[in-house]
């Protein structure tokens, strides 16, 4: 069953540096990437059905950071539908800041709860894309400079995994659609290779962001 995207409603993307990914930087505030391929498409689709389309992705959130803004950014903005892609930053990576705090899968889960819980109370639907890695070979640049190889990442996937159930779970617990990112990006890296997709892992390519609003797209109606 797929959502159903009244005339008149409003949709918002909310996440990390893949759902921003320069929207304070373009005219429309959707950013360049898949929100905006995604606002694009039901333009062309559906000329006769407007949609108010928001971004309020932040680079380098958490979902603790989503906390402390959910109310101002989301809940009193009242949307119909809520897309979240959140997870990424929230991965062991961030191990590498100077703080250095590991987020376990239980406090990923219960901030996530969070947020979830009273859009589900004010019946709005959801959207939830699970964070993803893609299997990038030889180093990459991390953030800050960092540069990781494959030993790192091998750990970073270890430690995603068990948050990507956590957002698959939820999206069964809330009635929520799920994209499911990773899954699909490994599908597609054994067609292009990874760095067709996501050039260091994390963040996407056109082409990337193009198959995660395609997929997006195929939830709605």
């Amino acid at each position: 069953m797929t959502i159903s995207v009244r005339p008149g409603s409003t949709v918002m993307f909310i996440g990390d540096s893949i759902t921003d990914c320069q929207r304070l930087e373009s005219e429309d505030g959707l950013g360049f990437g898949y929100p905006l391929r995604v606002a694009g498409e039901w333009g062309l689709r559906y000329p006769d059905r407007p949609v108010t389309w928001l971004n309020t992705g932040i680079g380098g959130n958490r979902v603790r950071d989503l906390e402390a803004r959910w109310q101002a950014d989301v809940l009193d903005a009242r949307p119909d539908v809520v897309s979240v892609l959140v997870g990424v930053n929230d991965m062991g990576w961030h191990t590498l800041d100077p703080e250095g705090r590991v987020i376990s899968a239980a406090e990923f889960e219960a901030g996530y709860d969070r947020l979830l819980a009273p859009l589900a109370e004010a019946g709005t639907r959801l959207v939830l894309i699970e964070p993803f890695l893609l299997p990038i070979h030889g180093v990459v640049e991390a953030g800050g400079g960092v540069r990781v190889g494959a030993a790192e990442r091998e750990e970073w996937r270890t430690d995603l995994d068990p948050k990507i159930q956590v957002v698959r779970g939820l999206a069964r617990r809330y009635g929520a659609h799920l994209l499911a990112a990773d899954g699909m990006f490994a599908e597609l890296a054994a067609t292009a290779g990874p760095e067709h997709w996501a050039a260091d892992g994390v963040h996407p390519t056109p082409a990337g962001h193009a198959a995660l609003a395609a997929a997006w797209l195929r939830l709605v109606a």
